[in-house]
């Protein structure tokens, strides 16, 4: 097992050194970034100060290098828009949309679970068909449309929940606010449930759906159909034989959702005015404001990668196959 968890870890580190490659490189790509932090009528003398002072005159491996060390002290540069750390701001960011991210998750896995269960105990009737037919349709909405049919029906025309706003949870939990953050809890949700749920009905059916295939192999199997001939009751056949051996794929899915689920929020944090990562890289990008664009994709590769780590180990650890392959 230590052996494996090595492995993986050296994987993993690989793949965040290739991501922070392929994110330099496509500043340097996109042109001389000099021009980026001078205004248009600065002389070429006051370019080359400032590129001098930038260090874009020196080598590319070493630029690469010097990147690596500021990031390794969390230093991506200054944000052109906000004047300050461009790693600062993505931080402060950050809580609201990890907020969104594990509503969404959650919402998700509540719905798909039960669902999945439900088709696969029902194949071939029109509740499996009907299950399935709604996972198709979840899974072929745009989520940017879903939100704004929310913002329209719901919001607007029911006026059930807010079409906008923010109640912070994670932040005063940070800040050791214990009091604040269980207080801010019932408003926080009714902030939370449209985008949340926006960002989770492709889940939720794509999910519903691998929970019903894997139900669907374990069931046929000689175990289950010798637990029934026992006259063991459904439900204990179910719960205790099928569904706990069904877990394998639907735990590895779900260890990646979040990852999923947080690439997934640049769309609907800008279609609910979420005060998070993803509005904040959909207005940087529109700024040109490449040292956030950067911050912030450090910080999801890291995440997502981190989070494909723990599954791995978590997978190795519940297979002992995994890790002897």
């Amino acid at each position: 097992m230590w052996s494996y968890a090595l492995s993986r870890v050296v994987q993993a580190g690989v793949v965040i050194v290739a991501v922070t490659l392929i994110t330099f490189l496509t500043l340097h790509m996109s042109g001389d970034p000099t021009y980026l932090y001078v205004s248009e009528r600065a002389s070429e003398q006051e370019i080359q100060q400032v590129r001098e002072r930038l260090g874009f005159d020196r080598p590319l491996h070493v630029q690469y290098l010097t990147f690596l060390g500021g990031l390794a002290r969390g230093d991506t540069g200054r944000s052109l828009t906000y004047r300050t750390s461009a790693m600062q701001v993505v931080l402060e960011r950050l809580p609201a949309t990890i907020e969104l991210t594990l509503m969404a998750m959650f919402i998700a896995v509540v719905f798909a679970i039960p669902l999945g269960i439900i088709a696969a105990l029902n194949r071939g009737t029109s509740i499996d068909g009907g299950i399935m037919a709604l996972a198709m349709f979840g899974q072929s909405i745009p989520s940017f449309w879903l939100g704004i049919m929310l913002i329209l029906f719901v919001g607007l025309g029911l006026a059930w929940l807010p079409i906008s706003g923010h109640v912070p949870v994670i932040e005063p939990l940070l800040k050791g606010d214990f009091e604040r953050a269980w207080n801010n809890i019932p408003n926080a949700l009714r902030y939370l449930i449209m985008p949340a749920f926006t960002i989770s009905l492709f889940s939720m059916s794509r999910n519903a759906r691998l929970v019903r295939s894997s139900m669907l192999e374990v069931l046929s199997q000689d175990y289950v159909r010798t637990a029934r001939s026992k006259g063991l009751p459904e439900w204990g056949v179910v719960m205790r034989h099928a569904l706990r051996n069904a877990w394998m794929p639907v735990v590895t899915m779900l260890g990646l959702e979040f990852g999923f689920l947080l690439s997934g929020v640049v769309v609907v944090e800008t279609v609910f005015s979420w005060p998070g990562v993803g509005r904040l890289v959909f207005n940087a990008i529109n700024q040109r404001d490449v040292p956030l664009v950067q911050s912030a994709v450090v910080i999801f590769a890291g995440i997502f990668v981190m989070l494909n780590l723990i599954v791995d180990l978590l997978y190795a650890r519940l297979d002992p196959r995994v890790r002897l392959s």
